[in-house]
């Protein structure tokens, strides 16, 4: 089993690092001006600008 790669707010971080907002098809739409915060291992991650969004690490949040 690998690591979550996904996170909802109020989830706690895994790893110290950035992280951003990723839609649910993050792949075919981009989000714009989507929000970025620097946390530490074991912060909460907090709410996001909308229910359909979700945290993801900024070097894994890329897209091809």
């Amino acid at each position: 089993m690998g690591e979550r790669t996904e996170f909802e707010p109020g989830d706690k971080a895994p790893n110290d690092g950035e992280y951003t907002e990723v839609g649910e098809a993050s792949f075919h739409t981009e989000i714009n001006n989507p929000k970025r915060v620097k946390l530490k291992k074991g912060d909460p991650f907090p709410e996001t600008t909308n229910k359909d969004r979700k945290w993801k690490k900024l070097t894994k949040a890329r897209v091809h």
